[in-house]
């Protein structure tokens, strides 16, 4: 007697149990390796970013009595600047292999990435806010930055 020939499970159907396994476990991350086969499942949320607003001592905050005013802080860049909108670490590509989303020279059309700052484990794209032309990138790659800090030097 024949023994009933077991189905072939296709790649489809492999991927399928795997992503319905992430979902009942909900699960960020799947991945599974055996032979020649190599599947990872990452899920991606399209959930709007929450920013946290930051707010720095105010500028115009009394002197007490007896005590000189402070310094004023060395002069930035002269001209147009886009502003660093919270604090966090400032990277100017996706990641670290991936091409910087804005180079100097480059014209920028409102609404496009031009930036990421990190914040609490969060990416938070930054975008432009008008038509511009890059002229300096004032800020250096994987450095911290402040709210309203200065990210790039620009002109209209």
């Amino acid at each position: 007697m024949k023994k009933p020939a077991k189905t072939q499970e296709t790649a489809f159907d492999q991927v399928q149990k795997f992503y319905q396994f992430m979902n009942s476990n909900k699960l960020e991350v799947i991945e599974f390796s055996k032979d020649n086969t190599y599947i990872k499942l990452v899920r991606k949320h399209n959930n709007a970013v929450h920013q946290i607003p930051v707010f720095a001592p105010s500028a115009h905050a009394q002197v007490p009595a007896g005590k000189a005013a402070p310094a004023k802080p060395a002069a930035g860049p002269a001209g147009e600047t886009i502003k660093a909108p919270m604090s966090g670490i400032f990277y100017r590509a996706p990641s670290p292999s991936s091409p910087p989303y804005v180079r100097e020279g480059d014209t920028v059309k409102e609404g496009q990435v031009i930036c990421v700052i990190e914040a609490m484990k969060v990416f938070n794209e930054i975008k432009a806010e008008f038509n511009c032309v890059i002229e300096k990138v004032v800020q250096e790659n994987g450095k911290p930055v402040e709210p309203n800090g200065d990210l790039f030097q620009v002109k209209k």
